[in-house]
Order: structure tokens, then sequence, then C-alpha cells
């Protein structure tokens, strides 16, 4: 991989804590917390309250769309060589905690590591080199993506304000 390849990859990377993976058998992208450790993208799939993302396990590779953290428009695509992590390996060792440290809307951090290690895959997204839309050259025809339904809803009703002055428009 050529070295402004890998440097234009990182750079996108390590400023996106959010990716859209293309995902075999599926209709649209799905989006995908991430943490880019060593050169790769580490996501993790599988297990109860964790991202669903269907196809990735068996995948050999998956083109990856970086989106900007700050405007959320797109800054490139690039295809990515699929690797599984072994629970109890050093690389697990490595990855697991680092994954553990940024998953903080967990429904509980207790046993977490070992829950993943039983139910859940740690993917391993390793650039081939190949850049399929670079910073400016976007397919025009790339649609919205529409988010994927969830049974997740709002925990209760809204919070009210208390002693707040009541405006025109609120009457």
């Amino acid at each position: 991989m050529a070295e402004v390849t890998a440097a234009l990859i990182e750079e996108a990377m390590k400023k996106s804590a959010l990716v859209w993976l293309t995902l075999p058998g599926l209709p649209q992208p799905r989006a995908a917390w991430h943490v880019w450790h060593d050169g790769a993208a580490y996501v993790l799939t599988g297990g109860e309250g964790e991202q669903p993302l269907p196809g990735l396990p068996e995948a050999d590779r998956v083109p990856v769309t970086v989106r900007s953290k700050d405007k959320g428009g797109r800054l490139l695509s690039w295809v990515a060589a699929c690797e599984h992590v072994e629970p109890g390996g050093d690389l697990w060792n490595e990855v697991a905690p680092l994954l553990a440290k940024e998953r903080l809307n967990a429904p509980t951090h207790e046993g977490q590591l070992e829950r993943w290690a039983s139910e859940s895959y740690v993917i391993r997204l390793v650039p081939t080199g190949e850049i399929t839309e670079a910073p400016g050259g976007y397919d025009g025809d790339y649609a919205t993506v529409r988010p994927v339904p969830t049974p997740a809803t709002t925990a209760g009703t809204p919070p009210r304000l208390l002693g707040a002055k009541k405006r025109h428009a609120d009457r």
C-alpha cells in the first residue's frame, strides 16, 4: 500500500468514530462504531445488545465509508480485508480493553470482556490499499442511507423545565 494511501486512510479513521460498512447481502450500508489501532480498525458485532452487523464475521472483504466527525459528510471509501481476533490471544488482550473503553453506553461493564469472548466477534479491518472514493470524487448516485429499524425507544417522557418563563409560542 502506498504511503500516501495509508496516511490518508489512517488520518480519516482517527478522526471518525463511526464508519459505514457495505455488508454482503444487505441492501444498504450499516453504521458501525470502531476503534482505530496500529493501522487497522476493530469492530465488535454479535451478542446481546451489541451492534448488529450481519455477514461481517463471514466476509473476506468489505467496503468502508468514512464520514467526517464534525460535519457528518463522507471523507473517503476504502476496501478492508476482514480478520477474526481470537479471544484470549495477544491481539485480543491488546484490543478488547480499547473497545470496552469506547463502549460508553453498554448496559453493564461488569463481565463485558468475558461476555464478548463467548458471544461476540471482534473483527479487524485491515486496509488493502484500494480507495474506491477519494475526497472530492464521490459517486453522484449515492443515496441517503436510512437508519436500520431498531426496538430502541425513549426511556420515558421528555424532561420539563420547572420555573421557566413561558414564551408566547408555548402558550
